[in-house]
């Protein structure tokens, strides 16, 4: 992953404060040194006339490098006071000082130079342009090589803490089990490690084979990014980071390019970015490497969930067709039992599971024989006894796998019959203590029977159906699914539009 490199930052000039109640002095040191240079930087000014100003400025400037400090002004020893109170008080022991006294005689004790870090001592007679010159370039030099120093210790506890965030942000995101998750938590974590508040995370859906365009997909979002999020200019940008492989910082918007082995990849959009720092850089480029793994990770499990899911829609598909359901009846349940989980509050990886399950809720009538599933009159007390057996059949095929898919298709299959009241089969059960995804399944499936035409009759006008499914709330059907249903009729009836018989 490489950076763009900001712009040469302009010399700012060596900050100097000159404490002195003598106008005069101020006058002749700046001239003095009008024209000194180090490391090409400039000096840049400015005055306190006494103590007290001198500690103002010294608490509002942070990057002051040198102070020549009047040893003498309101009291005898308020120059000395000062250097005190910068070094123990304020706890400044970067800025260099330079004692200046008028009055011979008046030198601090050895104590005093010691004790408060002071660079050097001059009678300002002592001052005249050469020793000036050499004073100060001496204390910056040294203010300079210190700061490196203290920088050099700070770069290495922001690096150090920043591993320790993206440690601790590689083992959440390595936690995820589906890719929105992923994406959610990728973005959370980069930005606490980068201290953003705006970001995106797109991936590369691939390319069309009609219109040859490249399309994108949002999969998580912090912040406010504007309405037309996906514009043509950051398409553009978004095409140079997957082309060119890289990931760069366009003015404010940093695009992060993190590829897979799976051929795939992320691009990471970040706005209101002034600069990605060095030490940011290589926290990402460590940050990455973790990502890519857990990303490969991701998209093989989600593989695995997609391929479970198809083969049991597909089994389903063969069990409603043996037994002359509409080829699209598990679909539409699949689609309705995902919004009522959904508008219930089940948590997204629930509704996910149910969603992929529930197409096997007759699993169970695969054993059934054909007399009794094709017999188009009504069935015999022993023909009933027989086609009431499917529940404990899909129990049978079902039951025992790991697989979180298939366990909630067992659960369903054994219980989608139960009803409410207690009054289902093949257990009695009542309630609550009937699974709530096969309180929903059952829901789902009343739905589809009446809303669409079989063999037996014809499909009823959505009024009929939703009094019916009053009718039977808290009988048959749970209340709380049935009301939830009737509440988002529209996007059901969306949803038998999209999937017609």
């Amino acid at each position: 992953m490489s950076f763009l490199s900001p712009a040469a930052p302009k010399l700012v000039p060596w900050k100097v404060l000159l404490v002195d109640d003598e106008p005069d002095i101020h006058d002749v040191t700046k001239l003095t040194l009008a024209r000194f240079r180090l490391d090409g930087r400039a000096l840049a000014f400015l005055h306190a006339y006494s103590a007290a100003e001198a500690k103002e400025i010294l608490a509002r400037e942070t990057d002051i490098a040198l102070v020549f400090l009047d040893v003498v002004m309101e009291k005898e020893d308020s120059g000395l006071e000062v250097a005190r109170w910068m070094r123990k008080e304020h706890g400044n022991q970067f800025t260099r000082i330079v004692l200046r006294t008028g009055q011979p005689g008046q030198a601090p004790e050895e104590r005093v130079i010691v004790d408060y870090d002071i660079n050097d001592y001059k009678e300002k007679t002592e001052l005249d342009r050469t020793k000036l010159f050499t004073t100060t370039f001496a204390a910056l030099r040294a203010y300079r090589d210190i700061m490196k120093v203290e920088d050099a210790r700070l770069a290495a506890v922001t690096y150090r803490e920043g591993l320790e965030r993206v440690i601790a942000a590689s083992a959440h995101i390595f936690q995820q089990r589906n890719l929105k998750d992923f994406a959610s938590g990728l973005l959370q974590q980069v930005v606490a490690l980068l201290h953003l508040e705006q970001s995106m995370l797109l991936r590369l859906s691939g390319a069309s084979l009609i219109t040859g365009e490249t399309e994108y997909e949002i999969l998580a979002q912090i912040g406010e990014l504007g309405n037309d999020v996906i514009c043509p200019e950051l398409i553009a940008k978004l095409d140079e980071a997957r082309h060119n492989r890289i990931s760069r910082l366009h003015g404010d918007t940093y695009v992060g390019f993190f590829p897979n082995s799976s051929g795939k990849a992320s691009l990471l959009v970040l706005k209101g970015v002034d600069e990605i720092s060095d030490i940011d850089a290589q926290l990402l480029e460590v940050f990455c490497s973790g990502v890519a793994i857990a990303f490969d990770n991701i998209l093989l499990s989600q593989e695995i969930t997609d391929t479970q899911a198809e083969l049991i829609l597909r089994l389903g598909d063969v069990v409603e067709s043996r037994s002359n359901e509409a080829g699209n009846h598990v679909r539409r349940m699949s689609q309705v039992c995902f919004l009522l989980a959904q508008a219930s509050g089940l948590p997204d990886d629930e509704t996910t599971v149910l969603m992929h399950a529930a197409p096997m809720h007759d699993i169970g009538k695969i054993a059934t024989p054909d007399s009794v599933l094709l017999k188009p009159g009504k069935l015999t007390p022993s023909e009933w006894e027989i086609m009431k057996q499917h529940p404990a059949v899909g129990l049978s095929i079902l039951e025992g796998s790991s697989r979180p898919i298939l366990k909630a298709a067992a659960v369903i299959a054994y219980q989608h019959h139960e009803k409410f009241d207690g009054s289902g089969y093949p257990q009695g059960l009542k309630g609550y203590d009937i699974h709530r995804y096969a309180r929903i399944v059952a829901v789902a499936d009343v739905f589809d029977a009446l809303s669409h035409k079989r063999c037996y009759k014809d499909a009823w006008p959505i009024e009929q159906i939703t009094a019916h499914l009053r009718d039977v709330s808290g009988h048959h059907l749970d209340p709380q699914y049935v009301e939830l249903l009737i509440a988002n009729m529209d996007k059901v009836l969306d949803i038998n539009r999209r999937w017609p018989d």
